[in-house]
């Protein structure tokens, strides 16, 4: 038996629309073709592919196991030539094919949820990249040229190598599990006292903030690289340590965790930037996903 031959992709479409379609003859109407068209056309497909797509002794257009298994990869091959079409236009259009952004883990869900949402919507055929980081790691990439656009955190002196814009602050609270025995304090908690506690505290991979304590006060710390983490940690009363106000209000409200009056610090806001190389500036797509941000900030 010779190997199979090179179906086109007319040929592929035209299968695709029978099975969609339901018959012959609503394809051919579909495709803008005659029936007897879009029948030589499949005849001819059976012929490149060495098998019987369809099941012919049954009046309606019925797969055979054959069919049923190359409908699959047909419809798969049509889709990888949309999207190459796709992303030729955008590409001839100034769009570049792909945006990579690296955001601060304390930046809100939802924001970036929103973000991201939109993004997809407006430039469905560019790639995104998204890291989410921890303190100077945010810059480190963007200074890399590992990402484009950066979201980040208060901590860092910004260079004349970067562009700089406020994006916003989130409310960081210092919190503990109502059993720990700094949650069991009446009024305001001293700072000699907090210190005698494990503190948990956010830390991350980049050198940028190598030496550097950010509120870090206790004796005893525990550093830890994902913020997931340190929320499960605080919650079994294992340490205390300050988290976004709006990632725990459920858990304040639910009494899971304990606003901790301390005397150094009630509350702290947390401000963002965004940030990107001024000699390296985001495309199309990388400009409207920063504007989007910008025109979002909460007032």
């Amino acid at each position: 038996m010779r190997d199979p031959g090179l179906p086109t992709l007319e040929q592929l479409r035209v299968f695709i629309a029978v099975i969609d379609q339901g018959s012959f003859s609503k394809a051919a109407r579909e495709l803008h073709r005659t029936q007897s068209v879009v029948s030589y056309t499949i005849a001819n497909l059976e012929a490149q592919l060495n098998v019987a797509l369809f099941d012919r002794s049954k009046r309606k257009p019925t797969l055979t196991e054959a069919g049923k298994a190359l409908l699959a990869d047909a419809r798969t091959v049509s889709m990888k030539v949309d999207a190459l079409r796709a992303r030729a236009k955008t590409l001839a259009q100034g769009v570049e094919a792909e945006v990579s952004i690296a955001v601060d883990v304390m930046f809100p869900n939802c924001r970036l949820v929103a973000a991201l949402q939109a993004f997809q919507l407006q430039f469905p055929t560019v790639g995104l990249r998204l890291r989410i980081e921890a303190l100077g790691a945010v810059m480190h990439l963007v200074s890399e040229r590992v990402c484009q656009i950066g979201i980040t955190g208060p901590m860092l002196d910004f260079s004349d190598a970067f562009q700089s814009q406020p994006v916003g602050s989130i409310t960081m609270i210092p919190v503990a599990a109502p059993t720990h025995p700094l949650a069991l304090i009446d009024g305001i908690i001293s700072t000699e006292m907090a210190r005698d506690y494990t503190q948990l505290v956010l830390t991350d991979r980049s050198q940028l903030t190598a030496g550097q304590n950010f509120g870090v006060i206790a004796v005893r710390d525990w550093r830890l690289g994902d913020l997931g983490a340190k929320h499960m940690l605080l919650r079994t009363g294992l340490g205390w340590g300050s988290m976004p106000e709006e990632m725990i209000r459920e858990d304040l409200d639910q009494g899971k965790l304990v606003h901790l009056k301390l005397a150094h610090m009630i509350s702290l806001e947390y401000t963002l930037h965004m940030i990107n190389r001024v000699d390296e500036a985001p495309g199309l797509a990388g400009r409207w996903l920063m504007r989007y941000l910008l025109d979002h900030t909460p007032t």
